[in-house]
């Protein structure tokens, strides 16, 4: 008497052997298994990707920071925009020194400004630099880590001093090998003098994040003497105070505003927590999106499958006819063609999981877009792939099984 065991692998093993011997017509019933699984896969492994650069930046901008700007919006929208840049005035030094005075939940506050400059040494030309007006503490709050030498000093910032603290592209560019700590850029027809290099950041989505140039934000104003695009930023006395110290932030800004308890804010606040929940709404619409269409297509590939196999059932008639009358259970025809449509299935899947690890490496090698396949993609993938192709070969397997072993017998061949 045989096993179970040894019955399910004999219905693999003529599973496999009706796939064989008819590649091309399994090939075209995979297409829609084949588009999504690999639909599925690129769009997690882009998300997986550009999750750890999100991750990255935003552990950079601190877990205990927050920034205070003039206008900040997740969503584009022109109305909103338009409203924001009437009702909202300009920041300044005076308002900054008050909150920076006033503020007892924030250890560190820095005010920034950037713009975008050109940066040249002797021949050498460096364009589409950022350069950065800020206070000694943004070094703690915007985690600047020095590679060679340090920082500037609230000394430095207060004398106005012309130092800078340096990109690592910069010291690449300028300086190669040898060390730029006290030698001299020229930012704007004004010689800097170089007292710290960062250590590099890398690239984000084709953007390096190590070409740029930070001066004392004194030094900044003094030559500039622009607000336009001024930041507050904070960094809370620890994590549990962060929306304490940001809501004690904003109730000192309405009060310097003069704003009266029904107002809106005439400022916008942002923390990294706030970036991270709008990069998780973001990639759940996408991966919403895709469930979407992935369900179509599974469900496509699973009607075609139920029809293929439909159609293999009446071909081999004759031959389950056979398989009974020498002793072939209901239960063994019913596993044959359960196992053969699933294993129809999972192949799509795995040629879809192939075709989505081929796109994931052009995405990666010719796109600034990150991607890297998660392990959990393959496995849901080529999971669904199977289960969709066992669910829809039931009806047929059930009619093979039910199939009468005379009259199956009398069907020609």
């Amino acid at each position: 008497m045989r096993t179970g065991t040894a019955s399910f692998w004999e219905a693999v093993k003529g599973a496999a052997q009706s796939l064989r011997a008819a590649k091309l017509r399994s090939f075209l019933t995979l297409l829609g298994i084949i588009l999504a699984t690999t639909t599925l896969i690129s769009v997690m492994s882009v998300i997986s990707g550009m999750d750890v650069v999100v991750a990255q930046n935003v552990t950079d901008l601190g877990a205990d920071g927050y920034t205070v700007a003039r206008i900040v919006m997740m969503q584009w929208d022109p109305k909103k925009y338009l409203e924001m840049q009437r009702r909202n005035p300009l920041q300044t030094r005076e308002e900054f020194s008050f909150l920076q005075s006033h503020v007892t939940l924030t250890s560190h506050m820095g005010i920034s400004v950037t713009r975008t400059v050109t940066v040249n040494r002797g021949k050498e030309r460096s364009e589409n630099v950022q350069l950065r007006g800020a206070s000694p503490s943004i070094a703690i709050i915007s985690n600047y880590q020095a590679e060679s030498g340090r920082f500037f000093s609230e000394v430095e910032n207060q004398r106005h001093m012309d130092v800078a603290f340096i990109g690592h592209d910069l010291e690449t560019k300028f300086f190669g090998e040898s060390d730029a700590v006290g030698k001299t850029i020229d930012v704007e027809g004004t010689p800097f003098t170089v007292v710290g290099v960062s250590k590099a950041k890398g690239n984000v989505l084709g953007q390096s994040q190590d070409n740029y140039v930070v001066i004392p934000a004194e030094s900044y104003f003094h030559k500039w003497s622009a607000r336009q695009g001024m930041l507050y930023e904070g960094m809370a006395i620890d994590h549990e105070h962060l929306f304490q110290a940001q809501d004690e932030a904003r109730m000192l800004l309405r009060a310097y505003r003069h704003l009266k308890p029904g107002d809106d804010d005439t400022f916008s606040m942002l923390t990294s927590d706030a970036l991270l929940n709008f990069w998780n709404q973001l990639t759940a619409a996408i991966s919403a999106t895709a469930i979407g269409v992935v369900s179509v297509f599974m469900v496509v590939g699973g009607v075609v499958i139920m029809n293929i196999m439909l159609a293999v059932v009446t071909e081999r008639t004759h031959e389950i006819g056979i398989r009974k009358s020498v002793g072939a259970r209901s239960k063994d025809i019913l596993n044959q063609f359960l196992v053969e449509s699933s294993m129809l299935s999972g192949a799509g899947g795995l040629i879809g999981v192939s075709i989505a690890w081929a796109i994931s490496l052009l995405v990666a090698n010719f796109t600034p877009v990150p991607s890297s396949i998660p392990v959990t993609a393959v496995v849901v993938g080529v999971g669904l792939s199977a289960a969709v192709g066992l669910f829809f070969g039931i009806y047929p397997a059930r009619r093979a099984a039910k199939l009468d072993p005379i009259e199956a017998l009398r069907m020609e061949r």
